[in-house]
Parts: C-alpha cells; structure tokens; sequence
C-alpha cells in the first residue's frame, strides 16, 4: 500500500464510479468519496468497493475539493475524477515514484486523454490536458474557484508523468449538452463576479474561433465523426457562456 490519500467528488454517478475506485483500489492507503446529494446508488456503491463516503453540500469545484483535501489523512494526496481512471501503466509509474520513499517533488502532472461517447479505446490522436493530480499536500493546495479546479503549489518542483488516465466525461451526446448547460451557468456567474467586461459582439465571433481551437488546433479533426459533434458542441458551450454573461450584465 503506497502511503497516498485518494479522493473523488461525486454526485449521481453510481453507473461509473466503480472505475476510478477500483482502478486504485488495493495499492493505495485512503479512498474518500465526497457525495453532494446523490439521489441514485452512488454512496451504496463506493462504500460496497472499500470507499469512505462523506456528504457535503455542493459550494463549487475548488472549495468541494478543497473539503476532500481537509478528509485526508495522509501528506501525500491524489485526486481523480469520477469520470476517470489511473490506468495500469500509470499505477506502475506511480509506485516507481515511491520506491525508495516519499518523493521530492512537490507534485507530478497526470496526461488526461479522452474518449468520446461510444469511442471503445483510446484514439491515438485522443486530446490530452496536463493537470497536476498528485501532490504533496504541505506544497499545494486546491484553488478555492467555485468554477476552476487546480492544485496550487507553494514550494517544491513538480514533473509530469508519461502513462495516462482515461477520461469518460460524456456518457452520451445529450449528456455533453446537460454538463454545458449547468457548467456555463457556473462560468457565467463567475464571470460576472470577477467584474469582467465583454462586447455584445463577442457572441459574432465565439463559435468560430472556438470551433477552430477544438477542431483544429486540438486535433478533434482527427477523430472523424465524434470529433466533429465534439467540437460543434464545445462552441456552442463557448457562446452559451458569453450569451449567458451579457444576460447577466443586463438584469443588474
């Protein structure tokens, strides 16, 4: 057992929170799950894996994260997502890390690559985010964004990691659509509580330049049909955050 504390924010995910768990379950100390008013078989599933289940109402990403780091027993914490999974590869990098002990560095970056919905293995040209998933947590901390959700780090080197985790963000096309809708609320009220300005005319040139990113320069394009439906919709969830914003701005 590696001496690390992993946690996972959930809320109805009964259909798939057995992947994460389970893809760290056996090798690791702690396995937290923070529950935010499941109405499904979420909490009955991770505690029948081996999970400590604790509820705590939904404050937004970065503080409900920061609520798992304060659960944690361990120095050394590693969080994944619901919708994640440590593949065999990267628990052997993991463990290569602990070898002679704790490591030095303050933290390692995971490689996230997605699948799409009803994509059954990894694309090679699969997108990847860099994102800093295991930590020391006497060198960083998760921000307290409602909206972004990052590790801070306050000292110490951080080095990323080949092998990568699977990321299933999508159940479906329709699901895409309901996690825009509810995260470009989010985006929108932060927005507006930072005091940012747009032009209405922003909305004109949005879906362009944000199609283009995801098509083009992500390489969406390479992923045939789903990379096309992918990128229209992330365009649109781009717009729907301005549109919303400007609403915003405008019942003040």
């Amino acid at each position: 057992m590696l001496p690390i504390s992993v946690f996972i924010i959930a809320k109805n995910e009964s259909d798939r929170i057995h992947q994460p768990i389970n893809s760290v379950k056996g090798w690791v100390e702690e396995i937290i799950v923070i529950d935010s008013g499941s109405t499904d078989a979420t909490v009955k599933t991770a505690e029948a894996l081996g999970a400590r289940v604790l509820y705590n109402p939904w404050p937004g990403y970065g503080l409900q994260k920061r609520f798992a780091e304060d659960q944690c027993k361990n120095r050394w914490l590693m969080n994944i997502d619901a919708d994640e999974e440590i593949t065999p590869a990267l628990k052997a990098e993991i463990h290569g890390l602990f070898k002679s002990g704790e490591p030095p560095e303050a933290g390692f970056t995971f490689r996230i690559r997605d699948l799409l919905p009803g994509e059954p293995k990894l694309s090679r040209f699969a997108h990847t985010n860099y994102v800093l998933r295991l930590y020391n947590r006497e060198k960083g901390r998760f921000s307290d964004s409602p909206v972004h959700d990052s590790v801070i780090v306050t000292g110490g080197s951080t080095r990323i990691l080949n092998a990568p985790v699977l990321h299933r963000s999508y159940r479906s096309w329709a699901h895409v659509v309901e996690k825009m809708n509810f995260y470009s609320t989010m985006q929108a009220e932060n927005l507006q509580k930072k005091g940012v300005s747009f032009a209405t005319t922003r909305m004109l040139v949005e879906i362009p330049f944000a199609f283009f990113k995801d098509y083009i320069l992500r390489g969406y394009i390479l992923r045939g049909r789903r990379g096309f439906i992918n990128a229209v919709l992330y365009s649109f969830g781009r717009f729907l955050r301005i549109a919303k914003y400007l609403e915003l701005k405008s019942n003040k």
